[in-house]
């Protein structure tokens, strides 16, 4: 941004660190179809069921974990693309869970998304133009100096020509495109943006831009930021707090240091030790590392394991795991705010064990054979 680009004003101040969205045993089920010749459901997969999260006032709060364990659909409840099944989400202190087309109608421009595939979510029908300007219209908001004005202003705060108004989606390239999607999600100057994996589809050397720019947006116009992506490097470049989701459950969460340097839930544990991180000592010799290889593949949603969803995976699980839920808790040891859900959990680091944890089977054959 050049120091003379004039930010658009935030209407209806809030005071930074208050809660702007809280949500409460937030839940979606799909039904399964089955049967012949009558489709009657047959079962119900449990994308998302029953979690509790908070996102302050200018806060940027990230959400990780595994494909296919609920985040896209926790961001799509937030933003009421979809139906919650059971649960409360409350924005500003008024609760949007149920709420009718009209009763959303005030807190539409304040809640914005910005989705996953830069290729599909721009109509291709459309000019640059029309697309920035159209929630304006629908909105039925007519900024100072006119609407054209204003998208040009858009452009140059992401870092597009505004010579580009007219021209078309197919003539951008994918990290243009996703800035295209940002400038039509900062045109109804919202408090709280929902970014859906926005930087995984993009080359990694575009992904640093993105994410930059939101960070830039994020500090100059304070908005709220809900960051979902499943890749840890990203959301700890970006994300304040963080809060990590196993099979539709939230099982960790609590600020950026303590979730990357003193995890205590076995799965936060594995996930990031995952994370291709190289750390030198201070004489230059590689800092070692915990290594966990889990066996298997995430459980089915539409019959996840009793007790702890994590259990069938984890090389601590006892009898206890499997008849109890652990309940999502500060535990002895962590600093306040930072929560996990587990019986027996692990000690706050990251440091390398006397030996590597692979359950996979076939992984330790093959290291018995070597």
């Amino acid at each position: 941004m050049t120091e003379d680009m004039v930010l658009p004003a935030q209407h209806n101040p809030v005071t930074v660190g208050e809660p702007l969205l809280e949500v409460s045993g937030l839940t979606k089920y799909f039904p399964v179809k089955g049967g012949f010749p009558i489709r009657r459901t047959i079962g119900h997969v449990q994308a998302v069921d029953g979690i509790d999260l908070t996102v302050r006032v200018g806060e940027s709060f990230g959400l990780v974990g595994e494909s296919g364990c609920g985040k896209s659909t926790t961001g799509r409840l937030i933003t009421r693309l979809l139906e919650p099944t059971n649960g409360s989400i409350s924005y500003r202190g008024q609760d949007i869970s149920h709420a009718s087309r009209r009763e959303l109608a005030p807190v539409r421009s304040e809640i914005q998304m910005i989705f996953q595939d830069p290729y599909s979510s721009l109509n291709p029908r459309q000019t640059v133009g029309k697309i920035i300007s159209g929630p304006m219209e629908i909105n039925g908001i007519e900024p100072d100096g006119g609407r054209e004005k204003r998208v040009r202003e858009l452009l140059e705060i992401v870092g597009l020509n505004p010579e580009h108004y007219n021209r078309f989606p197919h003539e951008f390239s994918g990290g243009q495109r996703q800035r295209i999607g940002v400038a039509r999600a900062l045109a109804l100057e919202p408090k709280l943006i929902v970014a859906d994996e926005p930087v995984s589809a993009l080359d990694v050397s575009i992904q640093a831009q993105v994410v930059n720019l939101l960070q830039e947006v994020q500090r100059e116009l304070g908005i709220a930021f809900l960051f979902i992506a499943h890749d840890l490097a990203v959301v700890r470049h970006f994300s304040q707090r963080v809060a990590v989701m196993y099979l539709g459950k939230i099982i960790e969460v609590g600020d950026r240091e303590a979730i990357y340097t003193r995890p205590r839930h076995p799965y936060t544990h594995a996930l990031l030790s995952a994370v291709p991180e190289v750390s030198l000592t201070d004489d230059g010799d590689s800092a070692g590392r915990e290594r966990i290889r889990l066996a298997g593949d995430v459980p089915s949603p539409i019959s996840p394991p009793s007790g702890c969803r994590f259990r069938t995976r984890c090389w601590k699980a006892q009898d206890k795991c499997a008849t109890e839920e652990p309940p999502l808790v500060q535990i002895s040891g962590n600093h306040a705010g930072h929560l996990t859900a587990c019986h027996f959990p692990e000690d706050p680091t990251t440091e390398a064990r006397d030996e590597d944890i692979v359950l996979d089977p076939a992984l330790a054959a093959l290291e018995e054979e070597g």
